[in-house]
């Protein structure tokens, strides 16, 4: 009776040693997890564990235990199987299907990457985004002592809208004691072109977040129901409503037990309520953005570059061998966010050969020609123009600028404020325009391209307006006066840069206009006007 309660004893506790494990570590019961064949082998060392100590003071006996000895082959036979099935699933044995599972397709960049208007050219990165989120939180004195706010800032379009968003999260344990009955109050938005920073405050709190403790952290209510799911990085997102949502892919592995990871399934989680639902890969709701995380689209991608003769060729002869520079940046086109980033060759040169755009949501990839610097290159360029200041430059957007490929810069201060702007041509990575603002960048590198006989285009189409003003105002913008004006029977807004035009100031409401400008959303910038129309 005292070797069975002993025994019994130790089953006991080997049971909860092991759900105490389960719920910290939370892995994923698939054969395909990592973290499930290391659970097994430590279930089975804690069963042995559990058999031995009965006859730790008979080592003789212990010897010749035979479940013991049984464990202890089933724990080498795991440990053999995870090994074999790593190195059967790795690219040394499957080049060629590691080079198959992202489909490239070349493309022309003057038919996909469109001039954009001003309101839709991000010029902040994630840091930047970080500064404008803590200051607009620590402006909110009811909520900074009890909040702080994530760094995790996910990059979504929003209502047509380049935005970041991230959730506030419990500042402590205690805050979070005091608080969760609540939940979060409250999420980050930042507008990407304007700067625009707004705390959201939810009617209900976000109850189910990564800063909860027990059953309501996202990841442990994610495992419970989905306890054979194993799940990629996990995305903050709100749908067209703002509602927030926790956006979680399921991985997918293609090639034997460990090897060729895309995604095939998504979860949404509600931030607040804890309902989910999955979708199969080709059916994701349109508005969510981040489906393949960055880090896995550029793998993924240079598996395709890296592997086309074989996995030999990568590691020696590496001929025509092509990967993605290091670094990468978001765009967005076409109501999706695309991670943009150069391709250049595995001899790591200080040129690329073109660029890659590839869609978080559904993984298609687009390949475009285009020999030029590279981005290390052009942020190095750019800060040669403004030496005498210190400031640094922030990795490049890709954009067309009268049709030629161009790369986007914002400059920075020592506190990551953004001071100034670059644009630099890809091409000619040492034609560099430097503006305080985005209109007077994008002037002066169209001047540059005219001076140097590359673009005789103006710097986007331009419309024409003649009518009556109805009101003019005087506004500030990055330091500079610009002046907006507003035509009779018009409710768009005409935006005149005063140190391009100073004979601005003379405009008043009554005075008849005709403009020339570039369509900009809510805000159209004006690229010349003549005052006192016949006509009118």
């Amino acid at each position: 009776m005292k070797k069975a309660k002993k025994y019994g004893i130790l089953v006991l506790a080997v049971l909860v040693v092991g759900f105490l494990y389960y719920y910290v570590t939370l892995p994923a019961i698939n054969i395909h997890s990592s973290g499930f064949w290391f659970a097994l082998v430590l279930l089975i060392l804690a069963v042995m564990a559990s058999q031995a100590v009965p006859h730790l003071q008979n080592p003789q006996e212990l010897r010749q235990n035979k479940r013991i000895k049984l464990l202890g082959g089933m724990a080498v036979a795991v440990v053999a199987v995870y090994v074999v099935g790593s190195i059967l699933s790795s690219p040394i044995v499957n080049a060629k299907k590691y080079q198959q599972l992202m489909q490239v397709e070349n493309r022309e960049f003057t038919e996909d990457i469109k001039q954009v208007s001003y309101d839709q050219i991000p010029i902040l990165d994630k840091e930047m985004a970080v500064l404008l989120g803590n200051r607009e939180m620590g402006s909110m004195v009811d909520m900074v002592s009890q909040f702080e706010v994530s760094e995790r800032y996910t990059q979504i379009n929003y209502k047509d809208k380049p935005v970041r968003v991230s959730p506030l999260v419990y500042a402590t344990p205690i805050k979070w004691l005091t608080n969760q009955s609540e939940g979060i109050p409250a999420y980050v938005l930042i507008d990407m072109t304007s700067q625009n920073t707004q705390l959201v405050k939810l009617d209900e709190g976000i109850r189910y977040s990564e800063s909860e403790y027990f059953n309501r952290n996202i990841y442990r209510h994610l495992r419970f129901r989905y306890p054979t799911y194993i799940f990629d990085d996990l995305s903050f997102e709100i749908n067209e409503e703002g509602v927030p949502y926790w956006i979680a892919p399921v991985k997918k592995f293609n090639i034997g037990l460990f090897g060729g990871q895309t995604i095939g399934k998504v979860v949404l989680c509600n931030a607040i309520t804890g309902e989910t639902v999955e979708y199969d890969i080709d059916e994701v709701p349109t508005w969510i953005d981040s489906v393949y995380n960055a880090d896995l689209l550029m793998e993924l991608y240079n598996y395709h570059g890296t592997l086309q003769h074989g996995f030999l060729n990568s590691i020696l002869g590496q001929r025509d061998c092509l990967r993605t520079t290091e670094g990468y940046n978001y765009l967005a086109l076409e109501d999706d966010v695309w991670v943009y980033t150069g391709i250049t060759s595995v001899n790591t040169d200080q040129s690329s050969v073109g660029f890659v755009l590839m869609n978080q949501r559904t993984m298609e990839t687009r390949y475009y020609s285009v020999e030029g610097a590279i981005e290390e290159s052009a942020m190095r360029s750019a800060e040669g123009q403004v030496q005498h200041l210190g400031y640094t430059a922030s990795f490049p957007l890709l954009l067309n600028i009268a049709n030629e490929p161009t790369y986007f810069i914002a400059l920075k201060d020592n506190a990551g404020l953004v001071k100034t702007y670059a644009m630099v041509n890809i091409q000619k990575y040492q034609w560099v325009a430097i503006g305080d603002t985005v209109q007077e960048c994008e002037q002066a590198y169209i001047s540059l391209l005219n001076t140097n006989g590359i673009s005789e285009s103006n710097p986007a189409d331009t419309l024409e307006k003649s009518g009556i003003i109805e009101a003019v105002a005087p506004v500030v913008v990055d330091g500079n006066t610009h002046y907006y004006i507003v035509l009779e029977g018009d409710e768009a807004i005409y935006d005149i840069l005063v140190s391009e035009f100073p004979q601005a100031v003379r405009l008043t409401a009554g005075d008849s206009v005709q403009l020339t400008y570039i369509e900009g959303g809510a805000v159209n910038s004006v690229e010349a006007f003549e005052r006192g129309v016949p006509g009118y």
